[in-house]
Parts: structure tokens; sequence; C-alpha cells
């Protein structure tokens, strides 16, 4: 998957309630003061095109994640990813962001200690995060758009078993969904220091010439008691399931998942085999 080689990628950090405290992340951000105590923390970069070193990898797959050379544990990160344009002003600040598509994504990521920032969990090389190459168009971003409607489901296929990885969500069970989030990102894009975990977007963005498109993971959701104790192996298969709730329900998801049959309307749906380095 190359489509996006001159998209920059960006995720959101703590936009759904308790992710952080299972993947043991909270201590993190303890540092980190937000208007809203149950917002999102920060944003982080995942890639960004032309940079030098590891944030300047390709990492992107529609069918593989590929584990890190180094013993380490790797969790798959369920989400739903926004396809987005991004407008600037003459000094290079974000004034503009546009959902153009959503679909189903993997933020898979490292659980190490000691990490100084966020990206260093995310991005170890080629095919290590997850986009269903079957993207779903945004008539508009704000409630009564085709977004109102979608829920967000994942499984593990494991030695011929499925098991449900995260919790069956809304999308609108998101802290911040909708004209909420696109502000926040805006003054996180223009504001955001390098402290902490996280760092300057804005200094990022301008330094690889402000991209004109973006890919923006908009927040993990919730793990399911296996998938809070359960990390990949080579051999798995992840499964990210975004689907319109007026048109299926749980069971047929499962079913579908049961047959890697996802070629229906109204489903997005990310399938990646787990493969050693």
């Amino acid at each position: 998957m190359n489509d996006y080689k001159n998209f920059v990628g960006l995720g959101v950090a703590g936009n759904f309630a308790l992710h952080l405290e299972q993947a043991g992340e909270s201590a993190d951000f303890k540092d980190i003061l937000t208007e809203d105590p149950n917002g999102p923390k920060g944003i982080f970069p995942f890639y960004i095109p032309g940079r030098e070193g590891q944030l300047g990898i390709y990492p992107i797959s529609s069918d593989t994640i590929i584990l890190p050379k180094e013993e380490c544990n790797v969790q798959p990160e369920p989400e739903v990813a926004l396809i987005c344009d991004l407008e600037y002003s003459s000094e290079g600040k974000v004034i503009h962001i546009i959902p153009k598509f959503f679909g189903a994504y993997n933020d898979c990521s490292l659980r190490k200690e000691g990490a100084a920032k966020i990206s260093h969990k995310k991005n170890w090389g080629e095919a290590s995060k997850g986009l269903s190459s079957t993207l779903i168009p945004i008539d508009r971003f704000e409630e009564g758009g085709v977004m109102d409607s979608y829920r967000i489901a994942s499984f593990l296929r494991r030695d011929g078993m499925l098991m449900r990885y995260g919790e069956d969500v809304e999308l609108q069970g998101y802290s911040f969904f909708y004209a909420k989030l696109l502000e926040w990102m805006k003054k996180q894009m223009n504001t955001q220091v390098d402290f902490g975990p996280l760092e300057s977007i804005g200094e990022y963005l301008r330094a690889a010439g402000c991209p004109k498109q973006a890919i923006i993971s908009i927040g993990a959701t919730r793990y399911t008691h296996f998938g809070e104790t359960n990390f990949l192996q080579e051999g798995d298969e992840v499964i990210v399931v975004v689907y319109d709730n007026t048109k299926y329900c749980t069971n047929p998801i499962l079913s579908m998942a049961n047959r890697n049959a996802f070629e229906a309307e109204g489903i997005s749906a990310l399938v990646q085999k787990v493969q050693r380095a």
C-alpha cells in the first residue's frame, strides 16, 4: 500500500476512556495538563514524509504486520482513521482540517518502558501500521452525517480460534468527535510543544513542506480482557472492522470475521497477518 507516501501520519492519544490505563501508558502523561480532563492528551507523529530517521520510514500496510527484530510486546490498537486535507496559512499554521474518508486502522504499538516519546513506540519499520484498503466517503463530519451510525469491532485469530480483541463500540463513544475534535486537533498542531511524551507537530509539518494531506488515527478503543492481556505472535491475524450499525449487528460481523469475508456495503475491514522480521 503505497498510496499514502506523501501523506503525513498523525495519531490522537487518549481519546477513548480507559484505553491509556489498559495500555499501561497513563503514567506517560502524568505531567501533561489538558483543558478537559476527559479529553485526549496530545497528538503524536507516526510518519513524516521525507524526514530522516525512523519517522521517515513508510509504515502502512493493508495486509501485514511485521514484528520488530527486538524482543518486545506488540499490541494492536483498533482505531478509526480519517483521511484528511490540510490547509495552511502563509505562516505555515494549520487553518483547516477537512476529513474526506474514514476506515479501519491498526495503530499497532510497542509496549516498552522508558520510551521518551509516544512516536518511539509507533513506527519500527515497514508494515508496523495498518489501514484498510476500503475507505468510506464522509458526507459531512458532523452530527447527522454518515459516521453517526458506525461502530468498530476487532478480533484476533490464533491457532484457528477467533477471539474478540477490542470492545464493540460506537464511533460517537470517542471523547472528542466531530467539530470538537477538529478544533482540538488544529490547536494541537499549531501549539503543541516538545514536552514529555509529546513533540512539536507544527515544526514537523513545516519542515516537511506543509503536507496537504494526512492520515489521522483518532484514538484507540478499549480492549476486552483477552486483548488487554495478549500480545501479538507470529502467525496471528489481526482484524479491525468499522461497520454501519443500521445494516449489521454484532453477530453478522462476527460471522464475517470467522469466514474472513467482508465484501459488503457499509464495511471497512482490515485483516493483517503477523510475520517475523
